[in-house]
């Protein structure tokens, strides 16, 4: 995989401090002085956010034939219409691929955005991914519609503009090429389709978090795991199909014995946002918020949306990898109750989720957002950061910088970088705009003795080592939560017990989801 980085440019960063965090400011410079940085410079080329309050709503979109309808595309045909939407707008999009499937077919990602080929400094990276099950494709056929809406608006839509503009989009049509090819169309139900080549499951293939994950690795989810290691992606959503709701994390739980049967949810330190996430989702659809089952035998789902376990845990799921190893918050929609309904209903699958679609991305946009620097205004790549009292963090860019999607409110941030002397610093998020925060880490002082940082499992304390430098435990790659004390025991599940409940698992997911 091959992205362009940006040159490094001499120019000076210049934050737009909101009225939110001049009151913030005020108020922290009272208490401490050394609190708030906004002053920090960063000798590099930046992008700066334009508000999105104002903006009228995206406006409704029909394609044009000539280029793409409202049938299914098989690879050789979505591959030729993503090189020649590359080729038509070049200003507009990127073309890479992040890998190939076991059979060899290339994993196309396609990059929307005003600056597609290079990171703009302070603009947030989100992706799309579809057709993770072969056989759910209303999600593959959407996000096709999705890129040739936004190249076709930029021009005309002040929301797509402003959406492209303010972010870079990494769109994933088909995760799972090979299981495509091999399913049917007007299949409602069933597993034909739904694994890769050699018949693994790709949303039961990532590491775990609650439970040992000892599936082998397939090259699609390496490829992925691999695309996400590389990129900070900020927000994510997952496309399937076979029911119509948005499902947040997390996905597994701590009981794994019978593990289909239970019905308890399992919370992120992050429930709050994830809630809003997805009824961003629900209620911008035209009909998931009213929680209408997809059959009778079927659950139906207050506004909309679920917690993952509480509608039946499952083991290696690619939204709570993306949460717990990356800090991306990845939700899973399900988008359509027939898993592969005829191509004639393709079209009023696009009119429902148009609009989620976009808005979902918007999100991104929301919380805080800075850089962390050290004292001569450079930035700190791979500082280790956590909102206090939220045990699953994440990490700084190469170019220093951050984001992180939060609700109205007073938070604190720790940040943690190797060398650095940790710090922690309080903001406020506002409703109506992103809040601009920089943080400067100071060298490590001659310090008599540091304890842990604390929750969450992540020291930011040191020893007192030659000629009494302080030096701090080095950090691990990203905050996770405490390891549960069931993890291990959760791990050694074995025999006939472990083999009952995936098999009764591996069915529901067949029904369902």
């Amino acid at each position: 995989m091959i992205l362009r980085t940006p040159l490094v440019a001499g120019h000076q960063l210049q934050l737009l401090l909101l009225p939110s965090v001049l009151l913030l400011m005020l108020h922290l410079l009272l208490c401490d002085a050394k609190t708030v940085n906004p002053g920090d410079s960063m000798q590099m080329q930046h992008h700066q956010m334009t508000a999105e309050p104002g903006l009228p709503e995206p406006r409704a979109y029909m394609p044009d034939a000539q280029h793409l309808d409202f049938v299914y595309h098989d690879h050789e045909e979505l591959t030729r219409f993503l090189r020649a939407t590359s080729a038509r707008y070049p200003n507009l999009t990127a073309l890479y691929s992040i890998g190939k499937s076991i059979q060899g077919r290339d994993l196309w990602v396609m990059v929307v955005s005003s600056s597609p080929y290079e990171h703009m400094v302070g603009k947030p990276d989100v992706k799309y991914v579809g057709n993770i099950h072969g056989n759910e494709p209303v999600g593959r056929e959407m996000l096709l519609h999705l890129i040739q809406y936004f190249v076709t608006s930029y021009n005309t839509d002040q929301y797509v503009k402003w959406l492209l503009d303010n972010t870079r989009i990494h769109i994933l049509p088909t995760m799972n090429p090979d299981g495509y090819a091999v399913s049917k169309e007007g299949t409602c139900d069933g597993g034909q389709g739904r694994y890769n080549a050699r018949g693994f499951d790709l949303n039961r293939n990532f590491p775990d978090y609650f439970k040992q994950n000892n599936k082998r690795g397939q090259p699609e989810t390496d490829s992925v795991k691999d695309w996400i290691s590389k990129i900070q992606f900020v927000l994510s959503g997952s496309l399937h199909g076979g029911a119509l709701v948005a499902s947040y994390p997390y996905d597994n739980t701590p009981n794994s014995m019978f593990q289909t049967y239970s019905a308890a949810p399992s919370l992120t330190p992050d429930d709050d946002v994830f809630k809003h996430l997805s009824l961003v989702y629900a209620r911008n659809h035209a009909k998931m918020s009213r929680g209408v089952a997809c059959k009778s035998a079927t659950p139906a789902f207050e506004n909309g949306i679920t917690n993952g376990a509480a509608w039946y845990p499952l083991t290696g799921g690619m939204q709570d990898y993306n949460y717990v190893w990356y800090g991306c918050m990845e939700i899973t929609l399900e988008i359509s109750c027939c898993k592969f309904p005829p191509a004639y209903e393709l079209k009023k699958y696009w009119e429902d989720n148009q609009l989620s679609l976009i808005k979902f991305l918007a999100e991104a946009h929301r919380g805080v957002q800075g850089f962390v620097f050290d004292p001569a205004g450079m930035p700190i790549e791979r500082a280790s950061i956590k909102i206090k009292g939220r045990d699953v963090g994440f990490q700084t860019t190469k170019y220093g910088e951050f984001w992180r999607i939060l609700l109205p409110g007073y938070y604190k941030v720790e940040v943690f970088a190797e060398g650095f002397a940790p710090r922690e610093v309080e903001f406020v998020i506002v409703e109506q705009h992103p809040t601009l925060l920089n943080v400067t880490l100071q060298p490590s002082k001659r310090l008599e003795g540091i304890g842990p940082m604390g929750p969450g499992g992540v020291p930011v304390g040191g020893v007192v080592g030659p000629g009494g430098l302080y030096r701090p435990i080095p950090s691990p790659q990203h905050y996770r939560p405490p390891v549960p004390p069931y993890a291990g025991a959760a791990s050694s599940d074995s025999g006939i017990f472990s083999t009952i409940s995936n098999g009764l698992n591996s069915l529901y997911s067949n029904i369902f989801g």
